[in-house]
This record gives structure tokens, C-alpha cells and sequence, in this order.
């Protein structure tokens, strides 16, 4: 059973910087996919960004290309969410998922799922 902590989220302003942080315990990190989601007040859960196991593969939503880097750890067993020049939009509670089998940005076919680690920007 994997288990998925997410730390690193506060308050910030807009243009500062902030470092997510997912645990992983319960499985060997470098057997898993690791995707970062979002979902802010009344909108769906969206896809942030994504690094692969097999080859360390990093994908990204349009909106947060330039701005945010996705990093793997696997000696600590820690995926790590960069973000950089924060927006109001960027505003979400955030959540890290996993799965041995890689499944973009379909939400719903991510095995396992922290309980989310919340950002909020101000303007």
C-alpha cells in the first residue's frame, strides 16, 4: 500500500516562490509514476505535473510551463513540486498521486492519493 504525504503549502504573494513536497512511504519511490493535481473552490481536479518512473519523463500543464518544476528524490522517497512567480490562479489545494502504470492527466486512474496540501496566493 503506498502513502502519499504532502507538505509546503502557505500563503504567498503573487510572484514569490513555494517548494511542494510528497513523501512516499510503502513502496519503492523509483518503481512509480508521480503526478501533481489541483483542484481549487468549485472546480474540477486538474493535472499540474507529472515525472515518470522509467525514464524520469516530466510533463506539464501549459499554464505552469516555465514556472514550475517537477523533481524526484529517490534516495529520500520524495517528489518535489518547484513553483515559481506565483499567481492568484495558481490557488489550489494540491495533491500528489502515484501508480505504477502512467495515466496523465486522467484523474481517475491514479491509484494513490495524499491528502492534499493547500496554496493559496494573494494578489
Amino acid at each position: 500500500q503506498v502513502q502519499l504525504v504532502e507538505s509546503g503549502g502557505r500563503l504567498v504573494q503573487a510572484g514569490d516562490s513555494l517548494r511542494l513536497y510528497c513523501a512516499v512511504s510503502g513502496r519503492t519511490l523509483s518503481s512509480l509514476n508521480i503526478g501533481w493535481f489541483r483542484r481549487a473552490p468549485e472546480k474540477e481536479r486538474e493535472f499540474v505535473a507529472a515525472v515518470t518512473w522509467t525514464e524520469g519523463t516530466t510533463y506539464y500543464r501549459n499554464s505552469v510551463k516555465g514556472r514550475f518544476t517537477i523533481s524526484r528524490n529517490d534516495a529520500e522517497n520524495t517528489v518535489y513540486l518547484q513553483m515559481n512567480s506565483l499567481k492568484p490562479e495558481d490557488t489550489a489545494l494540491y495533491y500528489c498521486a502515484a501508480d505504477s502504470d502512467y495515466s496523465g492527466n486522467r484523474y481517475t486512474l491514479w491509484g494513490s492519493w495524499g491528502q492534499g496540501t493547500q496554496v493559496t496566493v494573494s494578489s
